[in-house]
């Protein structure tokens, strides 16, 4: 790639950068916040909710919305209302501020990203080019959720607002730039198009029910009714948007794209990954910070082996994604999730660092070999036309797949706490740590599946002609594509 290829590259990695640092940083901010305003504990907690709310209920729409009114426009408008909110979180003074201000942040970060994702398929050509900058974005995305543990623990010491205006420095720098690399030929023509508005209204009203829903599993079996009914509320929204885009002669989505296997099982593995992922990184924290005594930048130093990623995505994983192909690889992290989940399961009262640092690592490197080829495959053979709804599909999975780990965890500990003491605690954690491992095996099986359609397609494409053969063997990045079939 050219230098230009490259900078606008940055520029688009610089959104995910962001938006894994800032949920990051307020993890580790929370308690000061907490303290500061005089927090209750629930509201606290919505302090996170309030921006999965946003987030996951609006990524769908925010996805078609790049395809339908401008990749480059909803990028940037939606930047720019990041921008706003977090300095208006940093000047707040009560705790409803601050949810507000989430909310519409995670709102803003539905938008952008998707628009952030398509900008790059449809940047790259398809084939090793565009895995490359999918990789780069991908292993981007974990190093600013790994950094941004450090650099939260570091702007709290130095007071929590950091933590909202540091963001809008970086955001502000990545508007200025992106306005002059960002192409403008990426609007697609909107005359003769209708904006499905019953499908965008049932769509977010479906999202964020079932995100509430997910949310409210944290709760466990305290006020269960409210979680069963909202849970019914979005299953019935669900079914009206289902109604609508059937009847819609231009659908907000398109169904026909959720019947594509390999779209649909790369989606549920990057929800069943991220769920384990960040569920074990919010076990680990608790356990360190509230059961060892350790403080949060100490916390925040421990965990950042697990953005080994960051180097390796961009690096290692292309290497191996040509010579192996997307559904190995990916295989390759489930496993390895599994294997490092696995051994942090003995956790005792006084495990030294050196004794996590195994799983810490295996972690980081399952991510590195998963996310990545995830995300092409989740791409991989989608029209032009519908890039940022494919884009918008897996950064919904995403969304709840990390707020389901986080909300199965926090049950399943709740549920298995038998008492206030140290003890306890522990055995309520390993408990907990119980549910990223089942999520990571679910994940592999669903990759076994992927590798043998793959498998399938190489037998089905081998009586071809010599000259065909030749001409397909010279491009092994997309003739190993693994998860995705040939066309």
């Amino acid at each position: 790639m050219g230098t230009r290829a490259w900078a606008l590259l940055l520029v688009l990695c610089g959104t995910i950068f962001l938006e894994g640092a800032d949920v990051a940083m307020m993890a580790v901010a929370i308690p000061a916040i907490r303290s500061d305003l005089g927090l209750a504990t629930g509201t606290a907690a919505w302090l996170l909710s309030a921006y999965v709310l946003g987030y996951a209920g609006f990524t769908l729409l925010g996805g078609r919305a790049a395809d339908l009114l401008g990749r480059r426009r909803m990028f940037l408008l939606w930047l720019t209302v990041f921008l706003a909110f977090s300095g208006l979180g940093g000047l707040a003074t009560d705790g409803w501020m601050l949810i507000v201000a989430r909310f519409v942040t995670g709102v803003a970060a539905a938008f952008m990203t998707p628009a952030a994702l398509s900008l790059i398929t449809t940047s790259y050509e398809e084939g090793p080019k565009r895995n490359k900058a999918l990789l780069v974005f991908a292993g981007t995305g974990a190093a600013g959720f790994s950094l941004g543990l450090v650099i939260g623990g570091l702007l709290t010491e130095l007071g929590w607002r950091w933590v909202f205006f540091a963001p809008v420095l970086l955001t502000a720098a990545l508007l200025v730039t992106a306005t002059r690399l960002v192409p403008r030929r990426d609007a697609p023509p909107v005359r003769g198009r209708t904006f499905d508005l019953p499908g965008a209204i049932t769509a977010a009203g479906a999202m964020l029910l079932a995100a509430y829903t997910v949310v409210r599993l944290e709760h466990g079996l305290r006020d269960w009714p409210l979680t069963l009914a909202s849970g019914l509320a979005a299953l019935l929204m669900a079914g009206a948007f289902v109604v609508f885009e059937r009847r819609c002669p231009d659908p907000l989505v398109r169904l026909g794209i959720l019947r594509r296997g390999p779209v649909v099982r790369a989606d549920l593995g990057a929800l069943l990954f991220l769920g384990a992922f960040f569920g074990f990184q919010f076990v680990v924290t608790l356990y360190l910070q509230e059961l060892r005594g350790w403080s949060s930048l100490q916390t925040a130093v421990a965990l950042v082996v697990m953005g080994v990623d960051a180097v390796l995505a961009p690096t290692l994983t292309p290497r191996l994604v040509t010579r192996f192909g997307n559904a190995r690889v990916i295989l390759g992290g489930f496993l390895l999730g599994v294997a490092a989940y696995a051994l942090f399961l003995p956790v005792g009262m006084d495990w030294s660092y050196a004794m996590m640092f195994p799983t810490l690592l295996l972690s980081g490197l399952a991510f590195a070999l998963a996310y990545g080829p995830l995300t092409i495959a989740a791409t991989d053979g989608v029209d032009e036309s519908e890039q940022g709804l494919a884009g918008g599909l897996l950064t919904t999975a995403t969304q709840f797949g990390s707020a389901i780990g986080i909300s199965a965890v926090t049950a399943v500990y709740g549920l298995a706490s038998t008492g206030p003491g140290p003890e306890a605690t522990l055995s309520a954690f390993r408990a907990a740590l119980v549910v990223p491992v089942v999520l990571v095996v679910l994940g592999a099986l669903i990759s076994v599946v992927s590798v043998r359609e793959a498998r399938r397609a190489v037998r089905n494409a081998s009586p071809v002609s010599s000259a065909s053969a030749s001409h397909t063997s010279a491009k092994p990045a997309q003739r190993s594509g693994g998860i995705s079939s040939w066309k």
